[in-house]
């Protein structure tokens, strides 16, 4: 059974949200929004207030400051709503490796109220949906990584939630699996599902996600479609080498931004390669000898690198002015 709101409502709203473990800042203010049915991605160094924001979303971690709604209502007022609405699949495993996998599965469902044979009867598609049932009686330590990954996002839906949050959930799985696993992650947000993800893969946002938000040391440095990221802040150009400095140029370079220095004619447009056989064929109508064509198109990663200084799987070091972000935090965490 899936809990619902009010259809106006965002899957996640996040206002001025604050947290720190002793002196040290992990999220200052903070502003979120996730619609319903996005596959959102949240991207940051290690450090960066990533899981700090995840467990505030679940219930993990209190806060000091700020308003958390999930599907319009509160984390705090309304947690015991709140929590069964989202499902978690973090980044470590969390199995009792005492159960064999269905039990898993079962028991997981029982903490929210489902009645032991609906329990298995979910149990029993999940498994089948991600390929597990032949493990259905094996004890966890015989799966391989990939098996415990997929188990973990099974274990986040069993209770149907209506929001799957992913912590890095491709960590440490071959290139194979990782892209398997995206093709399962696609089918669950095309059915519905809002999914907030986290991964220290960039290739993965861009694979998956509709929009994403980059943050760095506790705030939103960023945030847009990975295509709308790179043309605000990455390079993307057509550069063209002459045999000899040109003495004009065809109208398909001088009506776009472009720029000559001795024989090279740079011309920066937000995708180049759409432009490529236009300017040739001017340039080649013109007598214009052409030694070296080159298309520079700036990353999702280089864009990530650029505004945090950083790239994604590098941590803090030391506190830059003081703010860093304790992503194992100094209280208790219970699993829900």
């Amino acid at each position: 059974m899936s809990f619902s709101s009010e259809v106006d409502h965002p899957a996640i709203r996040i206002r001025g949200l604050a947290k720190s473990y002793g002196d040290v800042p992990a999220l200052c203010g903070i502003d979120l929004d996730i619609r319903r049915g996005q596959f959102f991605g949240l991207l940051g160094p290690n450090g960066a207030g990533k899981s700090t924001t995840i467990h505030i979303l679940t219930g993990l971690v209190t806060f000091a400051d700020g308003d958390v709604r999930v599907l319009g209502h509160d984390v705090v007022r309304e947690y015991r709503l709140t929590r069964r609405q989202i499902g978690l699949a973090p980044q470590e495993f969390n199995f009792d490796r005492f159960f064999p996998v269905r039990e898993i599965l079962v028991l997981q469902a029982g903490y929210y109220g489902i009645p032991r044979r609906e329990a298995g009867r979910r149990a029993d598609e999940l498994l089948e949906r991600f390929g597990l049932s032949s493990k259905a009686g094996d004890k966890i330590w015989k799966l391989s990584g990939g098996m415990k990954r997929r188990l973990l996002i099974a274990k986040a839906m069993i209770h149907d939630p209506d929001i799957l949050i992913l912590d890095e959930p491709t960590a440490g799985v071959d290139v194979e699996l990782r892209r398997a696993l995206w093709v399962y992650l696609r089918k669950l947000n095309a059915e519905g599902k809002t999914i907030l993800l986290t991964t220290h893969y960039i290739e993965e946002a861009e694979e998956l996600c509709e929009e994403v938000a980059i943050i760095d040391r506790g705030r939103i440095v960023a945030r847009g479609s990975p295509d709308e990221l790179v043309q605000a802040g990455g390079e993307r150009h057509l550069e063209i080498r002459l045999t000899a400095p040109p003495e004009s140029l065809p109208e398909a370079v001088t009506s776009r931004d472009y720029f000559v220095e001795d024989d090279r004619v740079v011309i920066r447009v937000p995708h180049p390669r759409r432009i490529v056989a236009e300017v040739l064929n001017g340039l080649y109508a013109q007598d214009l000898k052409i030694t070296e064509v080159r298309i520079k198109e700036s990353s999702l990663e280089e864009v990530f690198v650029q505004l945090t200084g950083r790239t994604i799987d590098s941590g803090l070091g030391e506190p830059a002015n003081g703010a860093a972000d304790a992503e194992e935090p100094e209280e208790e965490l219970h699993e829900v």
